[in-house]
């Protein structure tokens, strides 16, 4: 596998989605416009349309896979446990 992608919202549980990308599990989601290796233009002729839709599209073509998102874990770059391990 190439890496993992999950749609997020930008800001915590509220507001737009957009495409994070990572590498592995034990790694936290990093926003597609932060991985500029990776990520491909938006689609100018759709405006409205999913921030990361080409991305998505390009990187599903070259093997990586789409995983559901636990959105209550942080996108952080320091962390990516549920608050409960955090606390330990």
């Amino acid at each position: 596998m190439k890496g993992q992608m999950c749609w997020l919202s930008k800001f915590g549980n509220d507001g737009e989605k957009i495409l994070h990308l990572r590498f592995n599990n034990f790694e936290a989601w990093t926003p597609y416009t932060a991985m500029p290796k990776y990520s491909v233009p938006d689609y100018k002729d759709m405006p409205d349309g999913s921030k990361g839709w080409a991305t998505f599209q390009k990187l599903l073509r070259d093997g990586w896979k789409l995983v559901p998102c636990e959105t209550r874990y942080t996108t952080s770059r320091a962390s990516n446990f549920p608050p409960e391990q955090m606390a330990s």
